[in-house]
């Protein structure tokens, strides 16, 4: 019995030992289970604040960009009046620029008839029809920043300039309003000549000295005057020297302003080229190198009275001789070659124009006529369409004779 009573209390005094510890183990694990259920809330309700923060501040950002007048609207609807406005901005980027580039052209189809008649017997007089698409030109003018243009001029002439040329392409620097100096750089037409004409065809002072190089230009203009140096590296240099930069052209010119002289325009100048053997004429007909380089002048005067009288009056000529042999046209003599033009033209009314002309040269061979007469008749069919015909009769040194009809439509842009 005593045995019996003492297990009893044995056991009694093992759980009343035991049972506390139990008891903590698990009082201590409830409070590590609350502790990280605090800690998981703590980060919970910092990812909220920072979810609400970012969508506040794309609410900001549209605000931003939506056109007042939205509150309350739908997401789509802001999202919708955000793209017009961004659609508003770059049709602005794209007027501003538009506003800054200039294009201008100019397409010309042709038709004619040519007569060749030979002086020589034994050989066969010719004659010939064709028609062309003579001229398709495309200017970009880019007015880039203040006292800063670009200028680029495509060109295709059928059977000359195929596929296209880029027949100039230079870049203008001007004083504008600060002061009156300007300078251009690039494949520009040198200031030597004027070539104005009121005919379809070039007239021989342009066939003999128009020069198109990589140049640089520098001038200063006013409302009278215009002067101007360039300087180039030509494609015909001096037997045995070397390629430099050594050709250059300088120039005057001037026009009266209209507002002195009423219903009259005057205008007039001079240049000297240092080798007209660079224009683009005599270039072809010479060997590459000739012995020393020959200059040339130039002088015009253009006046018009009422914008219904225009008399033309040009000269252009080299100043020397050159050698016997370095002009293929030369028959083996020495050669100073010269032209001029003189034309006269009336406006009848707003769309009839007629002109005649009269011009010529000399030591020009069987190159360009000696003497060269015609008369010419544009009529306006549209706003910038217009539509001519054109008669010339030339005959050269060696009396051949030309006789020439051409018929044009042009449409300039």
């Amino acid at each position: 019995m005593k045995k019996g009573l003492m297990g009893i209390l044995l056991a009694f005094i093992t759980v009343f030992l035991i049972m506390p510890g139990v008891c903590f183990c698990q009082e201590m694990s409830n409070r590590e289970l609350m502790q990280e259920l605090k800690a998981l809330k703590e980060k919970i309700r910092i990812l909220e604040e920072k979810l609400v923060n970012q969508e506040k501040m794309s609410t900001e950002e549209i605000s931003k960009e939506a056109p007042t007048g939205l509150e309350g609207k739908g997401l789509p609807e802001r999202v919708r009046r955000i793209e017009e406005k961004m659609e508003q901005k770059q049709e602005g980027v794209l007027a501003k620029w538009a506003d800054k580039i200039t294009l201008s052209g100019v397409i010309e189809a042709e038709a004619y008839y040519e007569d060749y008649d030979y002086d020589d017997p034994a050989e066969n007089d010719e004659d010939s029809s064709d028609i062309t698409l003579a001229t398709v030109e495309l200017g970009v003018d880019v007015d880039i920043i203040k006292h800063v243009k670009g200028h680029v001029l495509f060109l295709w002439e059928e059977d000359d300039t195929e596929p296209v040329d880029v027949d100039e392409g230079f870049i203008t620097l001007d004083g504008e309003d600060v002061v009156p100096l300007y300078l251009n750089v690039g494949k520009l037409y040198v200031p030597f000549g004027n070539f104005e004409s009121h005919f379809i065809s070039d007239p021989l002072t342009l066939e003999l000295g128009e020069t198109r190089e990589s140049a640089l230009t520098v001038g200063c203009v006013s409302e009278w005057m215009d002067v101007s140096v360039s300087a180039f590296n030509g494609d015909i240099d001096e037997i045995g020297e070397d390629n430099h930069i050594e050709s250059y052209v300088a120039g005057v010119s001037f026009s009266v302003p209209r507002e002195l002289i009423s219903n009259f325009g005057i205008a007039g100048g001079v240049s000297y080229i240092s080798n007209i053997a660079d224009s683009d004429g005599l270039e072809g007909e010479t060997p590459g190198e000739i012995k020393d380089y020959v200059g040339g002048f130039n002088a015009f005067v253009s006046i018009s009275f009422m914008d219904k009288f225009f008399l033309e009056c040009e000269y252009l000529g080299a100043l020397d001789e050159f050698e016997a042999g370095e002009l293929s046209f030369d028959g083996g003599k020495k050669f100073q070659p010269e032209t001029w033009n003189f034309e006269l033209a009336y406006a009848a009314t707003d769309r009839l124009e007629v002109a005649v002309k009269y011009e010529g040269g000399d030591d020009l061979g069987d190159f360009l006529p000696e003497d060269q007469y015609g008369a010419a008749v544009t009529y306006g069919l549209f706003e910038n369409t217009s539509l001519s015909l054109e008669y010339l009769h030339g005959e050269f040194e060696n009396d051949d004779e030309r006789d020439l009809l051409t018929t044009q439509l042009a449409v300039e842009f």
